[in-house]
């Protein structure tokens, strides 16, 4: 099923939550909704499900007008992120209950039920443990039944609300991945709202990107973290360095390097802010005049990745580097040794500086 919001916009008082929200998702596709706490993804996703009504703007299931729609009228299936399970049933009761209390005239056998419940927890690979309460599970099968439980009315719209915000690392990890392998089986249509960068990008067909109740941008993982459409996109998707400096026809010259800026082509000379990822910054132990010159101040070994945190001599400002645990390893940095810091890539954004 599809799903269109025409100018949606939702206030809590004098805050703005939603502000003219248009976004169209594609039957069978999987979509992160992503941001900071307070940019409106979560107030999207709960209108989306009728969980809150949109001040302005429609909302459209396979183009049908559902704005109006009473939340059991949706067909919605909704993943909270603490499982909202009910603590004094079992498993198999907890993802029974929503084909038990259907309207009689709909409601399921006992024999269909029992079916239909076997057959959600082997496909979340849990059919082991239907006899078992919440509180003898771990965090990330609690988060499994709570799927197999909104999955059971089968919705026409999956929604999960940071569905592994709650969980460790390692948890997370694992079930991004198996909620990845799970749609890719089921293909129901699936928005999820995420404030974790590397969350959306392993598990996202698409990725939104929000700030103050506006989209910033929208695209494939890899379209929205090599090509950002704003300096917000880019400091949100990953961490980035700021270097200022300016842009002359197809060039920028950033902190004394030369990068290639076609998309500027049309600017004769403007002020500029690049956003430089620290994987794409060159360290050198010796003096270059087309570079940034910094202190050597801490390094954080991350598996094969150094991550060397700099500060600039001209300014003060902080910088970060990452480097191949052999590439570090050749410089033999010592700490507060002055260095200096070249961009190979890098976004700029002309707009930034007056």
């Amino acid at each position: 099923m599809s799903i269109q919001m025409e100018h949606v916009s939702k206030r809590f008082g004098d805050f703005v939550a939603l502000d003219d929200v248009n976004l169209t998702i594609e039957p069978g596709e999987l979509v992160a909704l992503l941001g900071p706490s307070g940019s409106g993804k979560t107030t999207l996703l709960r209108v989306i499900a009728g969980l809150e009504s949109a001040d302005q703007g429609r909302i459209y299931f396979d183009d049908q007008d559902a704005t109006e729609k009473h939340v059991q009228e949706r067909a919605v299936g909704f993943v909270f992120q603490h499982y909202a399970l009910f603590q004094h049933m079992t498993v198999f009761e907890n993802v029974a209950f929503g084909l038990r209390v259907k309207p009689r005239r709909s409601r399921p056998t006992q024999s269909q039920i029992a079916a239909k419940v076997h057959q959600l927890l082997d496909l979340v690979q849990l059919d082991w443990l239907g006899e078992r309460y919440p509180h003898q599970l771990s965090g990330g099968q609690r988060q499994r039944i709570a799927l197999a439980r909104a999955l059971a009315i089968e919705p026409r719209v999956l929604l999960l609300d940071e569905p592994f915000g709650a969980l460790d690392a390692k948890v997370r990890h694992d079930l991004r991945r198996w909620l990845r392998r799970l749609h890719d089986e089921i293909h129901l249509t699936s928005v999820f709202v995420t404030h974790d960068q590397e969350e959306a990008l392993e598990v996202a067909d698409r990725i939104v990107v929000f700030n103050q109740g506006r989209i910033e941008q929208v695209g494939i993982p890899d379209e929205v973290y090599d090509h950002p459409a704003t300096p917000f996109v880019y400091g949100f998707l990953g961490h980035a360095n700021r270097f200022e400096g300016r842009i002359r026809g197809g060039t920028s010259e950033i902190g004394g390097s030369r990068l290639a800026t076609p998309e500027h082509a049309a600017v004769s000379d403007a002020p500029g802010i690049a956003y430089v990822r620290p994987h794409d910054l060159d360290v050198v132990a010796t003096a270059d005049q087309a570079a940034v010159s910094a202190r050597f101040e801490h390094a954080i070994k991350l598996g094969p990745t150094v991550r060397l945190e700099f500060t600039r001599v001209d300014n003060g400002a902080a910088v970060e580097a990452e480097l191949t645990r052999e590439r570090f390893a050749e410089l033999n940095l010592v700490l507060g040794q002055t260095v200096h810091l070249a961009p190979r890539r890098g976004k700029v954004f002309a707009e930034m500086l007056r």
